[in-house]
């Protein structure tokens, strides 16, 4: 191997990029870089950055099923009570915060618009 993986993006397939990247927008993401497919009116595929995380959204060429995404993003923020209450006062349903023993610290859990689950933690 030539060396070794120096970084490691998920690119989610979802139904609307709009909608997705709106989404990922109240949890501190901004558009690096989008794609709009001539003839549209909206991008089709976008890379999202936040301070030490990124993602990449795409258009998905099938019905979007909840009930069948396999991937859960975790990530972790500065203090929890805070992003919890901030991110419940954007209008975003979020899960009670839990500390379980992997985690003393505290983590909530809230599911983006095509069901991928986010878990959020106390790092």
């Amino acid at each position: 191997m030539a060396g070794p993986i120096r970084s490691f993006i998920p690119h989610a397939f979802v139904r609307d990029v709009p909608t997705s990247i709106a989404f990922y927008e109240r949890l501190g993401f901004t558009v690096g870089n989008s794609f709009t497919p001539d003839g549209a009116d909206a991008p089709g595929w976008a890379w999202l950055s936040s301070e030490r995380g990124d993602l990449m959204l795409g258009t998905a060429r099938e019905p979007i099923d909840p009930a069948q995404q396999r991937v859960v993003f975790y990530a972790y923020c500065d203090d929890i009570a805070a992003t919890h209450a901030e991110l419940a006062g954007a209008g975003l349903k979020v899960d009670p915060i839990t500390k379980p023993f992997y985690n003393p610290g505290g983590e909530f859990q809230l599911t983006d618009p095509d069901g991928y689950l986010i878990w959020i933690a106390q790092i």
